[in-house]
């Protein structure tokens, strides 16, 4: 918690410090309030939720009759705590103890997201946890993609499952790699699939049937969908079509410590309804973290 916080400080624009500075003038004009809904969308929190939040801030006798910088950032912190929503549950499902399985996590996302990165990363946070864990490298389309898992593997202790041969049909490297984890009496099974175009229908039915051979063997827990925190309502697109196609049950956001565009957190929970569950703060190893909605504003509002 503490470091999400202290990452998201260290932006150079993060887009709390630049409302906070707003509010605090002695007048606001028509035309700050205009900033003030205008460094919300640039944020990408959305036109919806900028709009509601405009509405809340003037309507608060805090913000409208209170001259204290000190009280003008307690209730832009609530405002923007209520708006990321600290009452969704952001709960691994896969974190769960199961019942004498596996638990099983799909990682979808389009080319370019950090999904195979983060697969390792998530793999690293389990065994750190003492949980056993094998991968299954269903990214057949891409040959860098099983390798890059292989290494993360190698890395942590964790077998791969992946195919001898490049084109190979992805549903059966899942299936596999069902069999090994159940044959294992593994804790967890991540299964990373290749980055996919939203306007790739052919695709889109790939991983619908990925889950469903999947399923043969073993419940789907967790479906991860890896957007990048950078790609604004690009993203939001992105989102929408993976929920239809697999159903998402939590996001990853990666290159989150620019947190000039935070407010995807805000716009992807409301448009899909599922939570925000890890952030992506960096490249290193242990750069992945669990999303906090208290230490992600207080990171956007900067030092006191």
């Amino acid at each position: 918690m503490i470091r999400l916080k202290a990452r998201l400080a260290k932006s150079p624009n993060p887009f709390g410090k630049a409302l906070f500075a707003i509010l605090t003038k002695d007048h606001l004009s028509e035309s700050d309030w205009e900033d003030v809904e205008d460094t919300l969308l640039m944020a990408d929190v959305g036109a919806e939720a900028s709009e509601q939040l405009v509405k809340q801030l003037r309507d608060d006798a805090r913000i409208t009759g209170q001259k204290d910088p000190a009280a003008v950032r307690r209730s832009l912190r609530q405002r923007l705590i209520d708006l990321v929503d600290p009452n969704m549950d952001r709960t691994l499902v896969a974190a769960r103890p199961q019942a004498n399985r596996p638990s099983v996590i799909i990682m979808v996302g389009v080319n370019g997201t950090g999904k195979t990165t983060t697969a390792g990363k998530l793999a690293r946070l389990f065994v750190a946890d003492g949980k056993s864990v094998v991968m299954g490298a269903a990214d057949t389309f891409r040959a860098a993609a099983a390798d890059q898992l292989e290494t993360w593997g190698g890395k942590v202790g964790v077998p791969v499952v992946r195919s001898d041969r490049d084109g190979a049909d992805p549903a059966s490297v899942a299936f596999e790699a069902a069999e090994r984890a159940k044959n294992d009496h593994a804790d967890v099974l991540i299964v990373d699939t290749a980055g996919r175009l939203q306007n790739k229908a052919n695709l889109m039915d790939q991983l619908g049937k990925i889950r469903r051979v999947i399923e043969k063997n073993l419940p789907v827990d967790e479906v991860l969908l890896v957007l990048d925190a950078t790609t604004g309502q690009n993203g939001m697109i992105q989102a929408k079509v993976f929920a239809q196609a697999i159903g998402v049950t939590g996001i990853v956001l990666t290159k989150l410590d620019g947190s000039a565009k935070g407010g995807i957190v805000i716009s992807v929970q409301r448009e899909l309804g599922v939570p925000v569950k890890l952030v992506g703060l960096g490249e290193g190893p242990d750069d992945l973290a669990v999303f906090d909605p208290e230490s992600f504003v207080d990171g956007i509002l900067g030092d006191e």
